[in-house]
């Protein structure tokens, strides 16, 4: 006999000797079966999300992470591999339009975005200009994006703040 088999029969054996006596089946009817879903969103601060994004270029390859963090503190962790060469700038262009894909998924309508990026976060403000003629259809990209979220704010955070995307996209790199 194998030991998964072994231990499967005294399980079973351990079952029957000892059964349970105030057993009752559980009971399937549904007084309200005409209500399909209950609705209990709350408007104000507490439904707003925050996302945290990153990327990682090194001699290992591309990489891309964010984190998504719900009101109630859950955390969502995002983390791709980029099977393409580019620059470090287009690498976090790439992490925030995947963030903000993700959220829009989700349904989403508030957030606030932070992210190490300066450059990222100033031209998507509109207080830096996007000269690089590869970044511009990200610009115009993001903007897009940012069009179908009700409320969305961008901050600068240093590279100390912003920890777990960092190292989500650097895992996705060694992947």
């Amino acid at each position: 006999m194998t030991r998964k088999a072994v231990k499967g029969s005294v399980i079973a054996d351990l079952l029957a000797k000892n059964p349970i006596q105030d057993y009752e089946a559980l009971d399937f009817e549904f007084p309200d079966e005409h209500i399909n879903e209950v609705d209990c969103e709350e408007e104000g601060p507490a439904d707003v999300w925050e996302m945290y994004f990153d990327g990682a270029v090194n001699l290992s390859g591309n990489g891309i992470g964010a984190v998504l963090i719900s009101p109630d503190e859950k955390h969502f962790p995002i983390a791709i591999k980029l099977r393409f060469d580019c620059t470090n700038n287009v690498v976090e262009y790439e992490a925030c339009v995947m963030g903000l894909q993700a959220t829009i998924e989700m349904k989403i309508r508030k957030l606030k975005v932070y992210g190490d990026s300066a450059l990222i976060i100033y031209q998507v403000k509109g207080e830096w200009q996007t000269k690089d003629p590869k970044l511009i259809p990200y610009q115009n990209y993001l903007l897009e994006l940012i069009k179908k979220f009700e409320e969305i704010s961008f901050t600068h955070l240093s590279r100390d703040k912003n920890q777990f995307a960092d190292a989500l996209a650097t895992l996705a790199v060694m992947a």
